[in-house]
């Protein structure tokens, strides 16, 4: 069950961490590539709806283990003709068959999930071959004394930001998953506290998707 702290004071601090103007700018660059039926794991507030394109998307699916999250993403904003559901669930659970989706989109979630590595095998079965993850993240930082903050501060911040982690290596993650990574971008996003900054962005297809 729910803490207090989790049902009354974690949305608005999730809304406030994830909704700044350089998040919703990368928001903005990402979300509009995916196309077919797309997965979105850890929807939360549904912050990414507004920015599908209905006429690449023929639908969304959203899945939160959060019943408040949800409830936000259910009112978020999208486009007029957008079909979405938005279905309890884990991102290393997830409930629909193999070679399902078209895109699986992963937007600063894979830092709160508990496993990422069972998170990105699940993407991995329930995309099609030829499907792609549309991925935009933060984690551990390449500069040594970023990364010392990040261990010191991390602790306490994954307490306050609902287990978000800020050490998390988002490519060896992914690459790890058997997912290609060529073309990422990464840089620390401006206006950001840099212990939080270090972003990761991209599209990333299935190495050997046969033997997915």
């Amino acid at each position: 069950m729910a803490s207090w702290y989790e049902r009354n004071i974690l949305p608005k601090f999730l809304a406030c961490a994830c909704s700044g103007p350089q998040m919703m700018r990368q928001r903005s660059r990402l979300i509009p590539r995916a196309e077919g039926r797309v997965l979105e794991l850890g929807v939360g507030m549904g912050l990414n709806l507004a920015f599908y394109d209905p006429a690449r998307v023929t639908s969304v699916s959203g899945v939160d283990p959060a019943a408040e999250l949800r409830a936000l993403a259910e009112a978020a904003p999208r486009a007029e003709g957008l079909e979405v559901e938005i279905l309890p669930g884990v991102a290393e659970d997830l409930p629909f068959e193999t070679d399902s989706f078209d895109s699986v989109v992963c937007t600063f979630t894979l830092c709160s999930v508990h496993s990422p590595e069972r998170a990105l095998a699940e993407a991995r079965r329930v995309l099609k071959p030829g499907g792609r993850i549309f991925y935009c993240e933060h984690g551990l930082a390449p500069d040594a004394d970023v990364a010392r903050w990040q261990g010191r501060i991390e602790p306490v911040w994954k307490r306050l930001a609902g287990g978000c982690r800020l050490t998390r290596p988002i490519l060896p993650l992914l690459e790890g998953a058997g997912f290609s990574t060529e073309g990422a971008e990464s840089a620390y996003l401006p206006k950001v506290p840099r212990f939080a900054g270090w972003n990761v962005l991209g599209e990333a297809s299935m190495v050997n998707p046969a033997s997915a």
